[in-house]
């Protein structure tokens, strides 16, 4: 399989009005377009400046109109705060609106205290999400739904909507441990991870295993590795450009946390963003250092689909731009070839 690109991006905020904030966030995926990834991923966070994007249906409809390849779609819909008959609506508009170029992704919803906010058992997030899932995917095979679960009961509910991708959009899920790579495995889903290096190599060995044990001899999805990348002409100016903007991106991440007193267990949160490269979860600087960096993570993990956090903290349009035209120019090739 051709080792792939996407984007993640919380969508976290930075000085700009809000209107502005936006408007420049859609003209770096339009950039995204132009490079030739493949996809553009987006976080749901709510009552915090770590993602603007707490209705993420809303801005993925614009990003339909925006771009003209590029698919696009969440990490995560939190499913504990969504009713799932609207979701299931949403996700089969987008698909139609955006000509099938949607890809979903379904969690639990990472942050405890969001889901508490909305009035949701955050205990409970776990068991919800996963009968939500089972009855989404019922839900796309029929016409006519009945359910009875814990959470969720419906009665002989008329299904007019369907997705445009059949059976439904692609599907992903957020593996960050064997175990739960292996249900993933089971369900055929692709995955992403974001942790250090040794969990990402054992969590895609684990997925990769199981796939053929239970896919049989299916192609296997997208296995994708989560990196903050910045490029610029130099090293020094890159990293100068990355520590500023990750210390913002961090107090955006930590928001949260810090209202409440407790700490994320997340290697994430690192104290700047030197320790984040040492750790093998981030790295900025010219292309040659970009591609020389990533490229032993993606042989050693056996990731084909490298996802980018190049849209973070306070980054600007100029600084995004001539990073993603940097990594289309020269570090996708090269990670191609090697």
């Amino acid at each position: 399989m051709t080792l792939e690109f996407g984007v993640f991006d919380h969508l976290d905020r930075n000085d700009l009005p809000l209107a502005d904030y936006y408007e420049e966030r859609l003209k770096i995926i339009e950039v995204f377009d132009r490079a030739g990834f493949y996809a553009y991923h987006v976080a749901e966070h709510h009552f915090t400046p770590l993602g603007l994007a707490p209705s993420p249906s809303v801005f993925l409809s614009a990003i339909a109109q925006r771009t003209q390849r590029l698919r696009f779609g969440t990490f995560v819909y939190a499913l504990p705060i969504h009713h799932p008959l609207r979701m299931l609506e949403e996700i089969c508009m987008l698909d139609h609106i955006s000509g099938g170029r949607l890809e979903i992704g379904f969690g639990r919803g990472s942050v405890p205290y969001e889901i508490s906010y909305y009035g949701q058992d955050a205990e409970q997030r776990q068991q919800i999400y996963t009968e939500r899932l089972e009855l989404i995917l019922k839900a796309f095979a029929t016409k006519e739904l009945s359910f009875k679960g814990t959470y969720d009961t419906f009665d002989s509910v008329p299904l007019e909507l369907e997705p445009l991708q059949k059976p439904h959009p692609p599907l992903w899920y957020g593996a960050h441990s064997p175990d739960s790579a292996e249900r993933a495995a089971r369900k055929g889903l692709n995955i992403v991870n974001n942790d250090i290096p040794a969990v990402t190599r054992a969590t895609f060995e684990r997925y990769r295993a199981v796939w053929r044990e239970a896919q049989g001899g299916a192609a296997l999805p997208k296995i994708g590795m989560v990196r903050f990348i910045v490029v610029a002409d130099t090293d020094a100016g890159a990293l100068q450009i990355a520590r500023r903007a990750y210390l913002r991106w961090r107090k955006s991440f930590l928001h949260l946390h810090e209202l409440h007193g407790t700490n994320p267990a997340s290697t994430l949160n690192a104290r700047d963003f030197d320790a984040l490269v040492a750790q093998g979860q981030a790295v900025a600087g010219s292309p040659s250092t970009v591609a020389a960096f990533l490229t032993p993570q993606i042989a050693d993990s056996g990731a084909n689909y490298l996802v980018g956090q190049m849209a973070f903290g306070d980054l600007s349009l100029g600084e995004m731009r001539r990073s993603v035209e940097l990594f289309g120019q020269h570090v996708m090739p090269a990670l191609r070839a090697a």
